[in-house]
């Protein structure tokens, strides 16, 4: 008995490793579920909390692998059936493309889809398609997650890959995302003030009870434990905000000001309640979220004068 509390010591500590090192992973499944690299942020952490609140009796680093990739699908596909209440459009679950099954997909990288393609596909092709040719599980774990046989597995995978082919090489329609002037103006704001350092104007903009999510890192809640979140960034170079989307949310841009033609490294997700920022996503920490989403950048910003 006396064993107990270190065992349920050492059995956190490894579950602590774990999420750290296999957050990546989690959310290049979630986000391609629900097509969103913010979306997929939200439901790993959704199962981070499940996981914490109810930390499994497991002791095998391999065994423990296998079942938060498991929660981490049940938490997406419970995300989905909340959105499919909230949007009709998420309804038709039968609703599948005419496709020529036989088509080769050699040297074809569902990898670098992006997540938006990836959500056009039913659940199951969905999930089958990511957990066997982006996250590279074999069939029967991939049965295991979804709670299907094998050859039902088998099936979808092909169609799905079939599917993910022929929508990923199909032109792209959907209008260009645009900022509303209030949002544009804004947004501006606060990067400008950011960007020349001016924290204290930053700060006049916050709502009292704002919330920071430094996402794989820290949260925190209202202005004075936030505070320390622009301390950080002040003693910090290599960085300058701009505007755009991720995956048609609008963000804050992170870019290297040392590269004017470089690529953003990282994105922030704000909040509003009116004119003051309810709360904040910062993606430092968590720079994998960029991979696959579709970015768009709208404007690169200076300081403000």
């Amino acid at each position: 008995m006396s064993d107990a509390p270190a065992s349920i010591h050492a059995r956190r500590q490894l579950l602590d490793r774990m999420l750290a090192e296999i957050r990546p992973r989690l959310h290049r499944y979630a986000a391609r579920m629900t097509g969103s690299a913010v979306d997929g942020d939200d439901v790993v952490q959704e199962t981070v909390v499940k996981v914490l609140d109810s930390p499994p009796d497991i002791d095998n680093f391999s065994v423990l692998e296998r079942w938060l990739i498991r929660v981490t699908h049940n938490t997406a596909i419970d995300f989905l059936r909340r959105r499919t209440r909230e949007d009709a459009r998420h309804a038709d679950e039968e609703l599948d493309m005419i496709v020529d099954h036989s088509a080769r997909i050699d040297a074809f990288d569902a990898a670098l889809v992006g997540f938006r393609i990836f959500a056009r596909l039913p659940p199951l092709q969905r999930s089958t398609v990511i957990f066997k040719d982006v996250l590279g599980y074999s069939l029967d774990e991939v049965s295991n997650f979804t709670d299907s046989t094998v050859p039902a597995v088998k099936s979808a995978l092909q169609r799905g890959r079939a599917h993910l082919k022929e929508l990923a090489n199909a032109p792209d329609d959907a209008p260009v995302p645009m900022l509303d002037a209030r949002e544009r103006r804004l947004l501006a704001t606060y990067a400008s003030h950011f960007n020349a350092r001016n924290f204290d104007a930053v700060r006049d903009m916050l709502a009292d009870e704002v919330k920071l999510n430094l996402v794989n890192r820290i949260q925190a809640d209202g202005k004075a434990r936030v505070s320390n979140y622009f301390e950080n960034y002040n003693r910090l170079n290599g960085w300058q905000l701009g505007l755009g989307f991720v995956d048609r949310n609008p963000v804050l841009l992170v870019f290297d000001p040392d590269d004017p033609d470089g690529a953003p490294l990282y994105f922030v997700v704000l909040e509003w309640s009116g004119n003051e920022v309810a709360a904040i996503r910062d993606f430092h920490y968590a720079r994998y979220a960029l991979e696959g989403a579709q970015v768009v950048v709208v404007e690169r910003l200076q300081a403000a004068v």
